[in-house]
């Protein structure tokens, strides 16, 4: 029997940072870090199994044209906020105002506005050149 569990927005882009992409659902993200089966059955793994994933923005410091340490800004004309984040040397992105990291831009614009957000066209770099424009 399926059942309906509310998340807030934290939490669910907090599963979507640790999902494979094209395979996890929130349930799959969460039924692993539980240590469940995948056939729904409640019997516990043998082994524990973490993977560590490397942030979206890792190609982009392996090509040079991002640096670990880099601060990027997002100015929300709309609002009048502005908002910056840390480029890490895994490639997440370090929140300025709160500290929390996230695995891609999307993830770290949508934890400051509180709603989905393409980060990718959001955050840009100092001289004002947007991820997308980098990672094309």
């Amino acid at each position: 029997m399926d059942r309906e569990i509310q998340v807030d927005e934290e939490v669910y882009a907090q599963l979507q940072e640790m999902a494979e992409p094209f395979v996890d659902s929130p349930n799959s993200v969460l039924r692993r870090l539980l240590g469940l089966s995948d056939d729904g059955a409640s019997a516990p793994k043998a082994k524990r199994v973490v993977r560590v994933k490397r942030g979206a923005l890792r190609p982009l410091i392996e090509d040079g044209k991002l640096t670990e340490g880099q601060s990027l800004v997002w100015k929300r004309r709309n609002h009048g906020d502005v908002f910056h984040a840390t480029v890490l040397a895994d490639g997440r992105l370090e929140l300025d105002h709160d500290g929390s990291r996230h695995g891609t831009p999307s993830a770290a614009a949508t934890g400051v506005a509180g709603y989905p957000v393409n980060g990718w066209t959001v955050w840009e770099t100092e001289d004002g050149t947007a991820l997308s424009t980098l990672r094309s």
